[in-house]
């Protein structure tokens, strides 16, 4: 797997950091440039002689983030499923894992070029299924399963949403960009009105899941709050005594919800058909790998990232009714038609045909 250099915080200037949190700051700001490095010299050498990078059938790089809800792509990556299923249609598939934090850096990478899959919330596809129509034209690929995603507080004083102050900072992957911050504009709205649908952003920063639940667990930090994802946010409730969920994305969204997506451009799906059915065949396997083998799929994923993350935590989460691991995309046109209504997004979506490929195992999804 290659990893890149993960997305870096960007405090807002009415938003100083100070204190124990300013070197782990500066950390960050520096990881940033040698990323936008990584990504342009990627990019550069994608481009070629004919200055435009080209799309090959059997070629796969597929740019992934951290947490179980990438989990689909862990077992296909373990069990060379995309690989199988490429052989079956007569087709040598040569796959790519990159690691990101951000769906603004993911996005990014695919319009660069250098991925041809994106992995990252649902946010994100939104915000380029917006910005490419007419042009790049993408459309997201698959749903990685629904989860739930929690608001996690160290701050006593923090019960609900309304109850943030100046003081407080919540990290989370992408301000603005990810689902996390756009259930979180979700939200505000739902308690405040649309006009303040972003009422919170200001106190938002980007932080990659691992850094922010080990800040939540130390406490000590600017970061109060963590919008995370499956296993961070559990980690954090069962380290610090004084962590407890604030929001839970499936209350804002109104039930189970796709909150992790898989997307492209239209000229990797047109020009590489098979490396396309290949990989919605084996998500499709490794979803049914997971749901027959937890104990296997638990290995794996503490294989695939190593770590010290606690083997029957992981089940728990595995085993967590409200958890899905599925390819149909679910519950996601109504934070798109929100987006809109608040000028996110200059297109209305109306169906999910609008922002997700056809295909049968998507078709029904909503």
């Amino acid at each position: 797997m290659t990893t890149l250099p993960s997305a870096t915080p960007t405090p807002q200037s009415h938003s100083p950091v100070h204190g124990p949190l300013r070197h782990f700051f500066l950390r960050f700001l520096r990881r940033a440039t040698r990323r936008a490095a990584v990504l342009c010299s990627v990019a550069g050498l994608l481009l070629g002689a004919h200055g435009v990078a080209q799309a090959a059938e059997g070629q796969l790089r597929i740019a992934q983030q951290f947490g179980i809800v990438y989990l689909l792509l862990n077992v296909a990556q373990d069990q060379k499923l995309i690989e199988k299923h490429g052989k079956a249609a007569g087709v040598d598939i040569r796959v790519e894992f990159v690691k990101l934090s951000g769906g603004a850096v993911i996005n990014d990478a695919l319009l660069a070029g250098s991925i041809d899959i994106a992995g990252a919330g649902v946010g994100p596809l939104f915000t380029l299924w917006d910005r490419t129509r007419g042009r790049q034209n993408v459309k997201g690929v698959a749903s990685l399963g629904n989860f739930p995603y929690y608001l996690v507080s160290n701050n006593p004083a923090v019960k609900t949403i309304a109850d943030f102050t100046d003081q407080d900072r919540i990290a989370l992957p992408a301000v603005g960009v990810s689902v996390q911050s756009r259930i979180l504009q979700l939200a505000s709205a739902q308690r405040w009105g649309d006009p303040a649908f972003n009422r919170l952003d200001k106190l938002q920063v980007a932080l990659p899941h691992p850094d922010a639940a080990a800040a939540i667990i130390k406490g000590g930090t600017e970061i109060t709050a963590h919008f995370g994802n499956p296993p961070f946010q559990e980690q954090e409730l069962a380290a610090n005594p004084a962590a407890h969920i604030v929001l839970k994305s499936y209350d804002v969204l109104g039930g189970p919800a796709s909150a992790t997506v898989l997307y492209a451009t239209e000229k990797f799906r047109n020009e590489s058909p098979k490396t396309y059915r290949a990989l919605l065949d084996a998500l499709d396997e490794a979803a049914r790998f997971i749901a027959a083998q937890p104990e296997q799929a638990a290995d794996i994923y503490l294989r695939t990232h190593g770590g010290n993350t606690d083997r029957q935590l992981l089940l728990q989460v595995l085993k967590n009714p409200e958890v899905q691991f599925q390819i149909r995309p679910q519950n996601t046109l109504g934070l798109g038609q929100f987006l809109h209504r608040v000028g996110a997004l200059k297109h209305q979506p109306v169906a999910l045909q609008d922002y997700f490929f056809d295909d049968p195992r998507i078709a029904g999804g909503n």
